[in-house]
């Protein structure tokens, strides 16, 4: 995982929520974790990870989404089971194997 990612995937979980979350940049986290993200109608989009689908609001005015939105991403990501600190293990794991 990049660091770009990977960074992104620890301030979602982080509290307080930043209001500072770009849909493009959740859209292209989505994607390197194997997410199938495909646009549905008006503004949503269907996410499809690990078996559980999900459906998302692109941010109509700006490109920041809400904190309510980031909530609900939190809880469709933990459903599909990622987090931080599984990411962070694997890549600890791949890091050990590498020497």
């Amino acid at each position: 995982m990049s660091h770009k990612h990977a960074s992104l995937l620890r301030t979602l979980f982080r509290d307080p929520i930043s209001a500072n979350i770009h849909w493009r940049d959740i859209e292209s986290l989505l994607r390197h974790l194997g997410a199938s993200v495909e646009p549905a109608h008006g503004a949503r989009f269907r996410i499809l990870l690990n078996g559980r689908e999900g459906f998302f609001h692109q941010p109509h005015h700006g490109n920041a989404c809400n904190p309510q939105s980031i909530r609900e991403l939190r809880e469709y990501l933990a459903h599909a089971g990622v987090s931080p600190a599984r990411y962070e293990m694997d890549d600890a794991n791949r890091r050990a194997g590498e020497d």
